[in-house]
């Protein structure tokens, strides 16, 4: 069982910078791949970046990439997201996702844990 806690979230304005984490309980978050998704009002839940287990590879969804960085501390159990270059349509709610991912990082149902999620708003 992992228990998982974002953190972070924010109002920033457009153009501007900022940073969510992600807490993970238990020994094992070295084991799990993680990602961000995000779903903001009215739409569905979205991908926006993943990482692998041992941090060396990573994914992102076309509108955030070269925007937004992922990264990963196991030695911290937390996973990172950092964004930057906001713009108004990235205002939603983050949520991290943990799994042993045996399909797609991109698709939400590969992953077994996920967050309650915080808030980003990027006011224009």
């Amino acid at each position: 069982q992992v228990q998982l806690a974002e953190s972070g979230g924010g109002l920033v304005q457009a153009g501007g910078s900022l940073s969510i984490s992600c807490a993970a309980s238990g020994r094992t978050f070295s084991t799990y791949a993680m990602g961000w998704f995000r779903q903001a009002p009215g739409k569905e839940r979205e991908f926006v970046a993943a990482i692998s287990r041992s941090g060396g590879m990573t994914w992102y969804s076309d509108s955030v990439k070269g925007r937004f960085t992922i990264s990963r501390d196991n030695a911290k159990n937390t996973v990172y997201l950092h964004l930057n270059s906001l713009k108004p349509e990235d205002t939603a709610v983050y949520y991290c996702a943990a799994g042993r991912v045996s399909g797609s990082v991109r698709v939400g149902s590969t992953y077994e844990y996920w967050g309650q999620g915080t808030q980003v708003t990027v006011s224009s």
